[in-house]
């Protein structure tokens, strides 16, 4: 009898989803949240793990990260279960390494049929995997297919690295030895021109790469990396980065879609810099600066003037009077340095 561990901090909902696999003939045990959970998981080893996403002491994305560092549960399926249904909550949720995702309410078919498609993958791969030789069962170790493969990748075999708000990862002229995976925090990319004036080129955000424009050998880098907040990374050496693109012809595939997609937004923020108005730069390097530093974007941005304006292109003074502008119409408050999306829509049509 397989066993499924479900991690819900309502008690009401815990209870009925237990009784409802143990009618289906499964082994039920049961944690109130992520903490217990986790250690419920590593103590008895479940077949699979259905948890929720918002609850107390450890949340979801917390308990599939701390099993996922575990050499004992890190292949144990993991289903989240949630009614957050947004996409980008999907996404965080996949990129974390999480198997399936099932949105509430939910059925008992969706429930079953998504526990029963889990525990009949981890069956073939295991009868595929003791089919083969020890040469190719290697070869499948190290098989990555998607971006989101090497993402867990980094997070399963890099090196850590902690910075402070305002430290530099690397900067202009330095060799490139690490590819980065941000784990938490943001970053800021910036070259300074001949006038001393700096200009932002790219943000990163959490689960973004960054790092990898000189992958292709240990080239100098071309630009400043600085961390916006405290940040927490995790990278891999260009050589073993190459050795992975190497053997992984698909994710070498993806990661080019992904280096066209970043020449595709600066284009269009150099076409924005050469021909924006003053206010609509404004208004598109806020709205740029809550989508990558706030999970939501009325959320206030903790950000200084200077660095709004190098990614605008325009002069601090000439930032602030629009600013200024974008307070009495009502659509922002500006107290130091939080900025704060009052009339989100108001904003978008400006940009």
């Amino acid at each position: 009898m397989k066993t499924i561990l479900i991690i819900e901090d309502d008690t009401v909902l815990r209870e009925n989803t237990a009784e409802l696999l143990e009618i289906s003939n499964y082994n039920v045990i049961t944690a109130a949240n992520g903490k217990i959970g986790a250690d419920i998981a590593k103590k008895h080893l479940p077949d699979v793990v259905v948890c929720d996403i918002m609850m107390p002491e450890l949340d979801g994305y917390g308990t599939l990260k701390v099993l996922s560092e575990n050499t004992k549960t890190k292949h144990i399926p993991f289903i989240f279960l949630s009614a957050k249904t947004e996409h980008k909550d999907v996404r965080k949720g996949m990129n974390l390494g999480a198997d399936d995702y099932i949105t509430k309410p939910f059925s008992e078919d969706d429930l079953i049929s998504a526990i029963e498609s889990r525990l009949a993958k981890v069956s073939i791969l295991k009868e595929s995997y003791a089919n083969k030789p020890f040469s190719q069962k290697k070869e499948r170790r190290q098989e990555l297919k998607t971006i989101n493969d090497l993402k867990n990748f980094f997070d399963d075999n890099g090196t850590s690295f902690n910075f402070e708000k305002d430290t530099n990862i690397y900067r202009e002229g330095d060799h490139s030895n690490y590819i980065y995976l941000i784990n938490k925090g943001t970053i800021k990319c910036h070259q300074i021109d001949e006038q001393g004036k700096e200009l932002v080129t790219t943000l990163y955000k959490e689960d973004d790469l960054f790092g990898y424009s000189s992958f292709t050998n240990n080239q100098t880098h071309k630009e400043t990396a600085t961390a916006i907040a405290d940040v927490e990374l995790v990278g891999v050496s260009i050589i073993e980065f190459n050795n992975i693109l190497e053997n992984n012809h698909r994710v070498a595939l993806e990661l080019v879609q992904l280096l066209s997609k970043d020449l595709l937004v600066l284009k269009t923020q150099l076409l924005e810099m050469a021909y924006g108005s003053v206010n609509k730069k404004t208004a598109a390097t806020i709205l740029k600066f809550a989508e990558k530093i706030n999970r939501k974007p009325e959320d206030p941005i903790k950000i200084s003037r200077s660095d709004l304006a190098s990614v605008a292109g325009i002069a601090t003074e000439t930032l602030i009077r629009a600013l200024t502008g974008l307070k009495k119409e009502g659509i922002i408050t500006a107290d130091g340095r939080n900025i704060k999306i009052l009339d989100l829509e108001k904003l978008k049509r400006i940009s």
